[in-house]
């Protein structure tokens, strides 16, 4: 159901688990990143202002995001990465080779005497990565933006946590994996933005994401429940409709972080959405509204029930995005985000995201589609519903 790497692990995490180099998510199929933007996306209020933006990763799926963001805007990009995920993109855009990691291949020797505007770090995850970047470019960049998560938190119990409240720690602070259940995952990112602000003091915009989702997501966390009401029949539901929901639009993430560039802001921001509060039953809406000839049927289904199929060693019950509204994970959807509000950040509807998510994931390779990352198998659903009709019944 809900492992603690399924609901603490933001959008950015799964690339920890395969490099600490420059990748900001696995490899995801080539896609057209203008084309991604989609028909209902706003473009960005005009600007004058020109300024000079380096991209620490930038193919993957938020970099490519900010790339177009900053395109409109008419910033000077230049993207330092080790070119594996995705080198074709962007060929008119300066590239610049290298490993984050300072002992690896040319490590930063790219970035040596280079100057900025600033700086957005993608694909940082553990505080030696990102203090050797940070270090380097402290007297030549006025702003680093470092894209950490809110699985920074330490307790997600509590509704309305806002930028103040108590981050995760670990033992050894030197250690770079993730764990087996990726538990380090937050607390490493926290010692990121440490590590930041530390070699850029009051320079640095920590930014803590939620869910990232939209065209592009690799993930297919998010990408699943929209993908199965469009296939229709009986669909496993976990909780209730009213179920809290926070996931922010890639596009949205990417625009706002190039107006914290524009304007010059740092600071410690949550940021997660949509604008107006989003339920279970919300995002189930706006899959309907997406596919109006399914015939999706909905069965509920408790969360206790779904811990119960789990407990004692039984199979992980894949239901991404979606975290029960009650105990250790009560607050995890319910993120404050008004300080980020109150820089600027704006959102998309719900219903825009779904559909234009749904468009870019038709139009990959049939073999990519086939190849589903995330939520229930066919037959592992189809398995849960029986025995939850049959359970009901003797009640």
């Amino acid at each position: 159901m809900i492992k603690r790497r399924s609901f603490l692990v933001g959008s950015l995490a799964a690339a920890a688990s395969t490099t600490l180099g420059c990748a900001s998510q696995p490899p995801t199929p080539p896609a057209d990143p203008a084309a991604a933007a989609g028909a209902g996306a706003a473009p960005p209020p005009p600007t004058n202002q020109k300024k000079s933006l380096l991209i620490l990763g930038g193919t993957g799926f938020v970099g490519p995001a900010v790339v177009e963001a900053a395109r409109a805007r008419g910033f000077a990009i230049t993207l330092f990465n080790r070119g594996k995920t995705r080198p074709e993109l962007f060929p008119d855009i300066e590239k610049l080779r290298g490993n984050r990691d300072p002992n690896k291949d040319e490590g930063l020797k790219a970035l040596e005497g280079r100057s900025f505007d600033a700086v957005i770090d993608t694909s940082g995850y553990v505080p030696r990565i990102v203090r050797a970047s940070a270090e380097l470019l402290a007297k030549n960049v006025k702003q680093y933006i470092f894209i950490s998560s809110i699985s920074v938190y330490k307790d997600n119990s509590k509704p309305n946590m806002d930028e103040t409240a108590t981050v995760g720690t670990i033992p050894d602070p030197t250690v770079e994996t993730m764990g087996k259940e990726f538990e380090n995952y937050g607390p490493l990112k926290a010692l990121c933005e440490q590590a930041a602000e530390k070699a850029m003091p009051g320079r640095v915009a920590n930014v803590r994401p939620g869910y990232i989702v939209g065209p592009g997501d690799g993930t297919d966390r998010f990408t699943y429940w929209p993908l199965r009401v469009a296939k229709g029949g009986e669909m496993l539901v976990p909780g209730t409709p009213n179920d809290p929901i926070q996931v922010i639009d890639v596009r949205d993430l990417a625009e706002w972080l190039v107006k914290l560039v524009a304007d010059g802001t740092t600071g410690v921001f949550n940021a997660t959405g949509p604008g107006s509060p989003l339920t279970m039953g919300g995002v189930i809406e706006a899959s309907k509204k997406a596919s109006p000839k399914s015939d999706v049927k909905l069965t509920w289904v408790p969360p206790s029930w779904l811990k119960s199929k789990e407990s004692g060693g039984g199979e992980p019950i894949d239901l991404p995005i979606w975290a029960p509204a009650e105990g250790e994970t009560a607050g995890f959807h319910l993120v404050n985000i008004e300080r980020a509000r109150k820089a600027g950040l704006t959102f998309r509807p719900i219903d825009t995201t779904v559909t234009d998510l749904l468009a870019w994931f038709n139009a990959l390779p049939p073999e990519r589609q086939a190849k589903r990352r995330a939520g229930l198998s066919p037959e592992r659903e189809a398995e849960l519903l029986r025995a939850f009709h049959e359970e009901s019944k003797k009640k």
